[in-house]
């Protein structure tokens, strides 16, 4: 099984990335969130993979965060999800909003996801229910704007998803984007 990729990008393609590993193309599909986050063609990269084995074809998804693969494995467990419907549910929202609109039970936050019904979002809040950790929810207290910014902003600067929201916990509920971005790089460097 492959589990970890790292080479140079030498094509970037929504959903698919191609990775050179020293002279061997990969070809990746990956959620719209790491997409955004790699670095610019020519560069080296290092991403988390999980390899899908159908009758017809083994494709191989790449991931940036461990959290994101996780997840990902937890989507494709469920009947009638899968691989591309789990992608597609990742580059939708993240991890922690995935976590979060199961914790809440929220099907409406699913349903806008593209390729995502009434009855499929049900399904997935219920199966779902428990298994993301709820330390990987957002807290209540990131309702606000500025927080979900900090939070992404964290995320896109390389820490995991559970180091931002810890970070945001010690940041005063009512802080600017770019202050609280500064406060928490303080709290993480510590």
């Amino acid at each position: 099984m492959i589990g970890k990729l790292s080479g140079v990008i030498a094509e970037k393609s929504p959903p698919q990335v191609l990775i050179d590993v020293q002279g061997v193309g990969y070809e990746l599909d990956v959620p719209m969130s790491t997409f955004y986050n790699l670095p610019a063609l020519g560069e080296r990269t290092s991403l988390l993979t999980h390899l899908s084995i159908r009758e017809d074809a083994h494709v191989l998804f790449g991931f940036l965060t461990a959290e994101e693969r996780a997840t990902f494995r937890q989507l494709i467990k469920i009947s009638g999800v899968g691989p591309k419907m789990a992608l597609s549910l990742l580059s939708g929202l993240s991890v922690a909003e995935l976590a979060q609109a199961v914790s809440k039970q929220e099907a409406g936050r699913l349903v806008k996801v593209p390729g995502i019904g009434k009855k499929t979002a049900e399904r997935l809040l219920l199966e779902l229910k428990g298994k993301l950790g709820p330390d990987l929810a957002l807290p209540a207290s990131l309702a606000n704007d500025n927080q979900g910014d900090i939070l992404q902003a964290l995320v896109a600067l390389g820490y995991s998803e559970k180091e931002a929201t810890a970070a945001l916990k010690l940041l005063p509920p009512d802080v600017g984007v770019s202050e609280g971005i500064k406060q928490a790089l303080k709290s993480l460097s510590r």
